[in-house]
């Protein structure tokens, strides 16, 4: 990401300025801005150097980029890295072999992974691509309640194609569970590694015990 351009940087006669709190204080010269920014003990920062004129706010540019990339690197973990599975299909499927492989693409979807699925003609087969396409729109409906088609059947050499992804929530939900297991892991690794050291911990010495005391003997009476 670009970084704007903040304080003396900002080379403009005049600037539409925000105020720390979002409130609109207007066009002035760019002079202006660097003292209410000076006096504030804030930065000057350009947030919208293409508009006419630039828009500049006052802020703590350390604090904003600070929680920029807090957000950035909590938008990376929690975001869906998408396998694409890939499922041949003959277009003379009986049965068996087509609810068989209509089970792989329903794990396949449940695990938040897309589905490639490919329709092999043969021989004069090709010339009928409309079985292929039913073929595939019948796959589809199938698993309408796991998946949606991200890319329609289409022609492909000799083979028809279509991409199944699942519904936004199965995979953020399947997301979760990958991240609630990693969590698990480290816990018990972190018990594993603990125990070990519970054990071989010496025990803390005991003082022996005291002697009882010895009373004096009473002297003979004559």
């Amino acid at each position: 990401m670009t970084e704007p351009r903040i304080n003396d940087r900002i080379r403009v006669p005049e600037v539409r300025l925000v105020g720390p709190e979002g409130e609109q204080v207007g066009i002035v010269p760019i002079g202006e801005a660097l003292r209410l920014a000076q006096d504030s003990e804030l930065d000057l920062v350009e947030v919208a150097p293409m508009a006419r004129p630039p828009v500049v706010k006052l802020m703590d540019y350390g604090k904003y980029k600070y929680e920029a990339a807090q957000k950035e690197r909590e938008a990376r973990r929690n975001q869906t890295q998408t396998v694409i599975k890939e499922m041949r299909l003959r277009l003379k499927i009986d049965p068996h072999d087509y609810e068989t492989k209509k089970g792989h693409v329903v794990r396949f979807l449940k695990g938040g992974d897309k589905v490639k699925i490919t329709v092999m003609f043969r021989g004069r087969e090709q010339s009928r691509p409309e079985m292929g396409y039913r073929l595939l729109q019948r796959l589809a409906g199938d698993v309408t309640e796991l998946g949606v088609v991200e890319s329609n059947p289409k022609q492909d050499g000799r083979n028809m194609v279509m991409v199944i992804a699942p519904h936004r929530n199965q995979a953020a939900q399947q997301a979760q569970i990958v991240e609630r297991k990693k969590a698990k892991a480290a816990e018990n690794e972190a018990g594993s590694e603990a125990a070990p050291e519970q054990e071989m911990r010496p025990l803390a010495p005991q003082a022996p015990p005291k002697p009882a005391p010895i009373e004096p003997a009473e002297a003979d009476q004559a």
